[in-house]
């Protein structure tokens, strides 16, 4: 006997069925009224349907009969405790689906249509929640129903075991973890617009110092720059990485890379242009503008599906050339250049030839750039084997000695040994080979580390940025009001600006501020001749004030979050942990110890505390709800929304965001959320409220 449940003509065909019948079925699955999906169609030449009858209880595992353009085969069984049948059409867009293949409920309005990118059937939103790492659809995490997200999981071939480098980095526990952080990196994009861009907009931050920061740049990948002279194996190394080969690699003894080339996560491999790239927004490139055409000419943008690109992002450079001509006429500022990707990168590969460890006046000069980085600098010496171990032991301690003479760093700086390209070690180094495989792991283990900890390296860039926000408005507002009222304005900045010393000196007293925050004084005045101190606005002490809040109480919270996520620890990330340490402070003091904080271990805490949550409930009950679950309609609500004195579009944004389960009504976690939200706005103006809720925005109780 064989019977249908969750039905659907455009859906999930489920049969249940005794054992005795598999063979029946087999044979008359028209008898049943099976029909593919399009309609009359057969299953003749040309069709894409796939039937599929998969056995369960005694005979589970011992084959499936699968129909596909009318040919049955035997497959193995894919699931255990029911048999199924599953009807997919790989080119069908879901425009014939009604139900849900699921649980069988309407498609309407509310009610979206998703499609399951591992069976091909259409679900709603509740039965289609998960995502899975399919091979076929790329690195990335796609949208999968329930059923094939237990299979998929509980299938051992899914699991990715493989040693290789690309692999290393697309574990689901690392996917996760990057889904978290991106949502702290939203967080921390809005506390930049609202507390720390203001000011640096209105005394010309850009202009001084580095550009302004962009969505992209928050949401970027970690970043690895690779520096070296030509013919040292940096794009060799990118291919081994990747393990396989990229869009406008160019590999040769001779300088064959002659531009700048990010590579990153797509879809399809392709090459961006530099131009075309810069004005993308949604790249961390659009601040390259700066340099100009000849530059943009020479950078280029390389596409491609890898796991280890779901993880970073690599950045190829052109080998450093000796000689004064190969500086001058490449027609941008080398130097220029590399500082800015180091400013961005959240790790510098530095490599070198073990046959070539000559330091030219050119890379010393861009050695010299990285001055401030240290800590982001890891030495490669590439191509170790083809030396014995003897002379291996004296190119390193050349090396070294080298290196001492240019890093003005009192730390010594980690060196990895090794070949990395994807052929066998050769002969002569053969005998290393067990160093080698170590310093390979160690390597591959640095990097992917680096994801778990690009999102507290970005706190502490911008919390660095920050402070230099800070003490560039104080010197302009204490430079500004030595200006006189009338006239002579010009004699008098030349006078400020030669004594400039002094003038640092007395803002660090008055103000309390930390030497190492001030910029340095000759860029401070190259950049100040460009600009009239008499255009520059009254500092507002609001202005700093709120700066302030940002960096002593929004910051530290998504510290502590990030480091109970796993996503730091001092011993990971020694940068992290005095701003760690700092965090737990500021929480600590008059800090509900029963509020968010108590939620952090599950890394899921919601962003309406415990005491907003109860002053929210009050007001929510005293509105009157009705229903089960008890619930307020929009009519009750309006009053209080429209008393924020926010606009209608606003309100109607918040009201969609809150509105969770698309009802019209709101419950009291909904209640709090958009009470939360307006909150927000009003503090912060209403391009803080995320287009798309994050997961610490979501109530646990919709989660």
């Amino acid at each position: 006997g064989m019977s249908r449940r969750n039905g659907a003509s455009d859906g999930l065909l489920e049969f249940g069925a005794a054992d005795e019948a598999v063979d029946g079925v087999a044979k008359g699955y028209h008898d049943f009224g099976l029909q593919p999906r399009g309609g009359s169609r057969g299953f003749g030449e040309g069709d894409e349907e796939t039937v599929e009858f998969v056995a369960s209880g005694p005979r589970a595992g011992s084959g499936a009969a699968v129909f596909q353009r009318g040919e049955p085969v035997v497959a193995p069984a894919a699931a255990t405790g029911e048999r199924s049948v599953m009807v997919t059409d790989a080119s069908d867009d879901g425009s014939g689906a009604t139900h849900c293949a699921g649980c069988s409920a309407a498609f309407s309005f509310s009610r979206s249509k998703h499609k399951c990118r591992s069976c091909g059937a259409f679900f709603c939103a509740k039965c289609s929640a998960q995502k899975r790492v399919l091979p076929a659809h790329g690195a990335s995490p796609v949208r999968v129903c329930d059923v094939c997200f237990l299979r998929i999981g509980a299938d051992p071939a899914s699991d990715s075991n493989a040693s290789g480098a690309a692999t290393y980095f697309a574990d689901e526990a690392t996917v996760r973890r990057r889904e978290r952080h991106l949502a702290a990196m939203e967080a921390l994009n809005r506390v930049y617009k609202a507390k720390i861009k203001p000011v640096e907009t209105a005394f010309k931050y850009s202009s001084f110092y580095a550009s302004e920061l962009l969505d992209g740049d928050f949401l970027s990948r970690p970043m690895v720059l690779l520096i070296g002279q030509y013919s040292v194996g940096k794009t060799s190394f990118i291919r081994y990485l990747l393990e396989r080969d990229f869009p406008g690699q160019r590999i040769g003894p001779e300088p064959t890379t002659d531009r700048f080339l990010a590579v990153t996560q797509g879809r399809v491999d392709r090459v961006v242009p530099g131009n075309a790239a810069a004005v993308d927004q949604a790249r961390p490139f659009s601040s390259l503008t700066k340099f100009g055409t000849a530059f943009l000419n020479r950078f280029e943008v390389s596409e491609l599906a890898s796991p280890i690109l779901d993880a970073i992002t690599l950045v190829d450079t052109p080998g450093i050339l000796s000689g004064e001509k190969q500086r001058v006429e490449r027609g941008y500022e080398f130097e220029e250049v590399v500082s800015w990707f180091a400013e961005r990168s959240d790790r510098i590969l530095v490599l070198f030839d073990a046959h070539k460890l000559d330091i030219s006046d050119e890379l010393k000069r861009t050695l010299e750039v990285l001055k401030g980085h240290e800590d982001k600098v890891r030495i490669v010496l590439n191509k170790a084997d083809l030396v014995d171990a003897q002379q291996l032991m004296r190119i390193y301690g050349a090396l070294m000695w080298s290196l001492g003479k240019v890093v003005r760093s009192p730390e010594v700086m980690r060196v990895y040994l090794g070949s990395f390209w994807d052929k066998p070690l050769s002969a002569t180094g053969a005998a290393n080979a067990e160093l080698f495989n170590a310093e390979k792991q160690d390597l591959l283990s640095d990097l992917r580390a680096l994801p778990r900890n690009a999102a507290v390296r970005k706190v502490n860039e911008l919390v660095k940025r920050a402070r230099l926000a800070k003490v560039h408005a104080l010197l302009i507002n204490h430079l500004r009001n030595k200006m006189p009222y009338l006239w002579g304005s010009k004699s008098k900045q030349k006078q400020l600006s030669a004594r400039l010393d002094e003038e640092f000196l007395k803002v660090q007293k008055a103000h309390n501020l930390a030497p190492g925050d001030f910029p340095s004084i000759d860029k401070f005045r190259a950049a100040l001749a460009a600009h009239s101190l008499t255009d520059f606005p009254k500092l507002s002490s609001r202005l700093i004030d709120v700066m302030d809040g940002g960096l002593t109480r929004d910051i530290p919270k998504l510290l502590l979050q990030l480091r109970d996520d796993g996503g730091t620890s001092a011993e990971a990330d020694p940068i992290a942990s005095a701003a760690v340490a700092a965090a737990e402070q500021n929480a600590s003091n008059g800090a509900n110890p029963f509020a968010a904080q108590a939620d952090y271990a599950s890394g899921e805490s919601w962003v309406v505390d415990t005491n907003a949550k109860a002053k929210w409930d009050n007001l929510f009950y005293s509105l009157g709800p009705s229903g089960s679950p008890e619930a307020l309609t929009g009519s009750k609500v309006r009053s209080v929304m429209l008393e924020s004195g926010l606009s209608n579009e606003v309100l109607r944004r918040l009201w969609d965001l809150s509105d969770l389960d698309e009802d019209g009504k709101l419950d009291a976690d909904e209640f709090a959320l958009a009470m939360h939200l307006i909150s927000l706005a009003r503090l912060s103006g209403a391009e803080a409220v995320p287009s798309k809720l994050p997961l610490a925005f979501i109530p646990p109780s919709k989660r």
